[in-house]
């Protein structure tokens, strides 16, 4: 015969529960319900965009309220779950945030009134001209409340404060390439891929095709049209490139 064994109630500490707040991001399957998060659908990074170089922070006090701005760019969800878990403080009141990252963006209250403290940070990066970037907001509470409005300004104006005392960057990610490509013709078609300064050349001989092999490569977009017609003047026929 079974018996039923009553666990214990788990036991939560301040730290405890904030530290599984950050843990919550890289879920994807967490409400939104209840928890101060706003998220969109994932989608592929923009094919270009102007994003923050380096790190950037900014400190006001508002009504003996602390806050601190840090904004990072990111380059994935992964790599904003890592942000939020080096600069976040679990003694202050509040750790918020927002992140964009092209048309995915993501925030939370961690706390605050709903609507007061995540979504202000994103709009500000929206009205910065910013991608691929968070801002986390850290608040030490001075015992003066603000009110909903005050908050969205506090929390929104620190944050568009430090994205604009940022240094910023023109970004144009590489789009990646492949083509089989006849054994005598890789010296060649290797010349041409260097002469447009393409990234991450590698070669696959196991491509299914005698005499052939698969070289992949990474290249501006603005780039491809040349070079595939350099490409097959070199060679003097028609080489297909696959996009991965």
């Amino acid at each position: 015969m079974k018996m039923a064994v009553r666990l214990p109630p788990r036991l939560f500490s301040p730290a405890t529960a904030k530290a599984e707040s950050t843990a919550k991001l890289c879920n994807s399957a967490v409400s939104a319900v209840g928890e101060g998060i706003v998220r969109a659908m994932s989608s592929p990074p923009p094919t270009s965009y102007t994003t923050l170089k380096e790190r950037a922070t900014c400190e006001r006090e508002i009504k003996r309220s602390k806050f601190i701005a840090i904004a990072a760019p990111i380059s994935d969800e992964r790599s904003a779950h890592s942000f939020l878990s080096e600069v976040q403080d679990l003694r202050a009141s509040h750790n918020c945030w927002a992140y964009k990252l092209g048309d995915q963006y993501r925030s939370n209250d961690d706390g605050e009134p709903s609507g007061t403290a995540g979504k202000p940070i994103y709009s500000a990066i929206v009205s910065s001209g910013v991608d691929m970037v968070m801002v986390v907001v850290i608040r030490y509470f001075g015992g003066i409340k603000l009110g909903t409005g005050g908050l969205a300004r506090a929390y929104g104006g620190v944050a568009l404060e430090c994205l604009k005392g940022a240094t910023t960057c023109f970004v144009k990610p590489k789009v990646p390439l492949g083509m089989e490509v006849p054994f005598e013709l890789v010296g060649p078609v290797y010349h041409q891929l260097q002469s447009f300064h393409v990234e991450d050349i590698k070669q696959d001989y196991d491509t299914g095709k005698d005499g052939f092999t698969m070289l992949t490569f990474r290249v501006d977009h603005e780039k491809i049209e040349d070079l595939e017609n350099a490409i097959n003047s070199t060679c003097s026929r028609k080489i297909v490139f696959y996009k991965q």
